[in-house]
């Protein structure tokens, strides 16, 4: 005869048939227990079966879609939150339509945010003037540099063209050499000492132009340059006319030696060049030769007078008259012997260390303008860089500004069914909220709405951590909606948690369960989110085995036993389990089919933990009692089974 309880079971899914139920279960009862004897006095028992069992997984959840969109508050507002000022009623289908004519689901207040731009932009165009003066402060001071530089450049050529001028090209050049004077006049020098401090200049209408594009183009250096060479390029060789060489400038460092070079060797015609200092010798030269014949003409002429006079042929005035020309003669050749001599003592060696000092001292003025010029450059460039950094700054702030006031308004932008939020996981973080409303007030970052997608919907559970092993994605399963039992859906697993639920964690740390979700086939229009639905997983399907309900198994010092009603005593046998469901487990070993067995131990007390009516999950150890005990989740109020009649 079937259990009672089965039979029970049964006649509560027709609450119509209650009265009816309780008539045949009197009648059973009556006559079960009259058959049973002494044993059914114990306990109810049920008759062990054998056939196909479904391993299943029951869990409730809720119907969510598959994908949604979520709209939330996207305006820095801090704690104090943003008002509503205008939302779209709750339940609204938006449509194709709404998308193409942008309509307005959320509108947010953006007073505030209007006053602050409006005082953004008054310092948004205080850094952009700010930059335009800095813009125009480096170009000018760039172009300054250029006009110093390039005059200190033409110092140094004028002061090297009067030193080769004076000494002549191939002695000025021996000088230098001798001095350790740099021999090339760089074409890298005057650009190098610009554009190390030289950047790409942006103005307030974002237009980049380049301060370098005002620099003279490079001067092709000599074949005697050495690479990398910082120097102004040299001298252009035809300012110095036709017979005019490159004559290397001088740098500060060989500046001091110019007062140790020794011009003495070079006071001569044969060593000097053609020069001011050649030309100057040879004149002297020739006016003292001058001076030289023409005493010796006055000495021939005052002795052919003084033999004259002897003879009687001139008279005494006229030997006279010979004698002060001679001596004038010979005073000539001493004056212009003195004035070669203290021209090339003093006059020819004043001259050149004069000229080179001024060549020298004209190096120093280049090599300090080139230096003044980067430094000046420098602050220039850096008060550029900083007027442009405070203009990106308030740039960035002010677009900042612009952009929450266009998320204030919160468009159509996928079609979908409008779901107010507030609820689930913003509670988390902003604790007793107010509801989503016109008037209401919404923190950064919280859902205001969501608009899912319908065509697509699915279930999340969470399943306990002793079942979780077994679900695995792919799995099918059926699904129960609350509001319409009647109708059964079809689905399958597509995604298992790796972790346990984070937030549950926190409400309950010993209670371990898995967000797993259940994807629902086809599209039905009366399925709604926030449903709640109860899924069953099919986890294996066992062909033919023997099974008894989980209040049967019990536990005895660490094995699996069943208690078997046979005559007045119930027998204690050790039995070998396989897998369960909800309702059935598996017997392997130990009963066969159509022995009863209790349903719970004879004489029991409380029952352990693990399965329902006292029994323990197989292969479980005996509960700690000394420990606190960690909840387990709820039996589902459905059981599922396979092969009961």
């Amino acid at each position: 005869m079937a259990n009672p309880n089965d039979f029970l079971m049964r006649l509560r899914r027709r609450p119509r048939w209650r009265f009816a139920a309780v008539l045949i279960l009197a009648a059973l009862a009556y006559v079960y227990f009259h058959r049973a004897g002494p044993v059914a006095s114990n306990g109810v028992t049920f008759t062990a079966r054998r056939g196909p069992l479904d391993i299943s997984v029951l869990e409730g959840g809720s119907i969510q879609a598959l994908e949604s969109q979520e709209i939330k508050c996207e305006v820095r507002v801090g704690y104090n939150g943003i008002k509503i000022l205008k939302i779209v009623e709750e339940g609204y289908q938006v449509t194709d339509d709404d998308i193409r004519t942008n309509r307005v689901l959320v509108e947010l207040d953006s007073s505030d945010l209007r006053k602050q731009l409006v005082q953004q932009e008054i310092q948004y165009q205080s850094a952009a003037a700010s930059l335009t003066d800095a813009q125009q402060g480096y170009d000018i001071q760039l172009n300054q540099n250029l006009s110093d530089i390039k005059a200190a450049e033409q110092k140094v050529r004028f002061a090297q063209m009067d030193f080769a001028k004076f000494l002549g090209d191939q002695v000025a050049e021996n000088i230098v050499g001798q001095l350790g004077l740099e021999r090339e006049f760089a074409a890298e020098g005057t650009n190098s000492a610009l554009s190390a401090a030289a950047l790409p200049a942006a103005d307030p209408a974002s237009t980049n132009t380049s301060p370098q594009s005002a620099l003279p183009p490079p001067v092709a250096t000599t074949a005697g340059a050495k690479a990398g060479n910082d120097d102004p390029p040299p001298a252009n060789p035809a300012a110095a006319g036709p017979k005019t060489k490159p004559v290397a400038p001088v740098s500060a460092t060989a500046t001091a030696d110019s007062e140790t070079v020794d011009f003495m060797p070079y006071a001569n015609m044969d060593k000097l060049g053609d020069g001011q200092a050649k030309q100057k010798i040879r004149e002297l030269e020739d006016a003292l030769q001058v001076a030289q014949k023409e005493a010796g003409q006055a000495e021939s002429t005052l002795a052919g007078t003084k033999r004259l006079f002897e003879k009687g042929f001139v008279t005494k005035i006229d030997e006279q008259r010979d004698e002060i020309a001679y001596e004038n003669a010979r005073l000539k050749v001493q004056t212009a012997a003195t004035a070669r001599d203290l021209y090339l003592k003093y006059e020819f060696t004043r001259t050149a260390e004069e000229n080179l000092s001024k060549y020298a001292e004209a190096v120093r003025e280049l090599n300090r303008a080139r230096k003044a010029a980067v430094s000046k450059l420098a602050q220039a460039k850096a008060k550029l860089r900083s007027a442009q950094g405070q203009y990106d700054v308030q740039l960035q702030q002010r677009n900042e500004f612009k952009d929450q006031i266009t998320k204030c308004v919160i468009t159509a932008q996928k079609p979908g069914l409008v779901v107010y939020g507030g609820g689930g996981d913003d509670m988390f973080f902003y604790g007793d909220q107010e509801r989503i409303r016109e008037g209401g007030i919404v923190r950064e970052r919280q859902s205001i709405i969501t608009i899912p997608d319908m065509t697509k919907m699915s279930v999340k559970v969470k399943i306990h951590e002793s079942y979780i092993k077994k679900v695995k994605k792919g799995q099918k399963a059926r699904i129960t909606v609350d509001a319409f039992p009647d109708e059964m859906l079809d689905g399958e697993v597509t995604k298992v948690g790796v972790l346990p639920d984070s937030q549950n964690r926190w409400m309950n740390p010993d209670l371990k369960v898995y967000l797993t979700t259940i994807t629902i086939n086809g599209t039905h229009d009366w399925i709604k989110p926030g449903m709640s639905a109860k899924v069953e997983i099919f986890v294996d399907r066992l062909a033919d085995v023997a099974y008894v309900p989980l209040q049967a198994m019990s536990p005895h010092e660490g094995k699996q036993v069943c208690y078997v009603a046979s005559g007045r005593t119930p027998e204690m046998r050790e039995v070998e389990a396989g897998q369960f469901n909800d309702e059935f487990i598996e017997i392997k070993k130990g009963l066969k089919e159509g022995e009863k067995v209790l349903l719970h131990p004879p004489d029991s007390g409380p029952p352990e933990e693990g399965i329902p009516g006292g029994g323990r999950l197989p292969g479980a150890k005996p509960a700690d009692k000394s420990k606190p005990t960690p909840a387990t989740p709820a039996a589902p109020a459905k059981t599922v089974a396979a092969g009961k009649a």
